[in-house]
């Protein structure tokens, strides 16, 4: 499985590695039964301990994304992407309103806010 870890990044390794086996399953690039290297190997590819690997899977799984089975591995859980990428528009909002909710609270009004947005959209091309 090809993951890029940034060691500088202040993401926690382990998020990184969440991160991206969650955008892999939901773009349909990890679909449902595929079986995820194990911990130790996924470890040793991305030069990372086993601990962080095991972390973010039991993160995977917590969120219903990945089933360990005891003795046979780890396995994608979900074949919804459509589901997926739903839930993922949601959090996106749920962080616009929580930014919303900041940029309000520094005084600044609608219209300010939605300059701001439209800046940061032109410069994120």
């Amino acid at each position: 499985m090809n993951l890029i870890i940034n060691h500088t990044s202040m993401q926690p390794v382990y998020e990184q590695i969440v991160c991206q086996i969650k955008d892999k399953i939901m773009h349909g690039e990890l679909i449902e039964e595929t079986m995820l290297p194990s911990v130790r190997t996924l470890a040793k590819d991305i030069k990372v301990s086993a601990l962080t690997v095991k972390k973010a899977y039991d993160q995977l799984e917590a969120e219903g994304f990945v089933v360990t089975v005891h003795g046979k591995g780890s396995f994608v859980a979900c074949a919804n992407q459509a589901q997926m990428l739903e839930e993922k528009k949601k959090e996106v909002e749920a962080e616009f309103e929580q930014t919303i909710r900041k940029a309000r609270s520094c005084g600044m009004e609608d219209r300010e806010i939605q300059e701001l947005f439209e800046i940061v959209l032109e410069d994120s091309v």
